[in-house]
């Protein structure tokens, strides 16, 4: 299991969670933390992870700003 912080990235995560996705060992959990406004961020994570062909485990709110998504291959 590895966490992942790309609240750094605020709305442009995306491009560094795919490099991730792409070279994360099939069988390992990732756990990636981003932050949100609109919700509309959740989506595009949760198309993502489906793209690069995980399983997305949970999904939740993890302050009033931020998200946390568990993706495993």
């Amino acid at each position: 299991m590895k966490r992942y912080d790309l609240r750094h990235l605020k709305d442009n995560f995306e491009p560094r969670m795919k490099e991730i996705l792409e070279v994360h060992k099939a069988g390992e959990v990732a756990i990636f933390l981003f932050e949100i406004g609109d919700f509309s961020p959740v989506q595009r994570s949760a198309d993502l992870i489906k793209e690069c062909g995980y399983v997305l485990n949970n999904s939740l709110k993890f302050n009033e700003v931020d998200w946390t998504v568990v993706a495993k291959r």
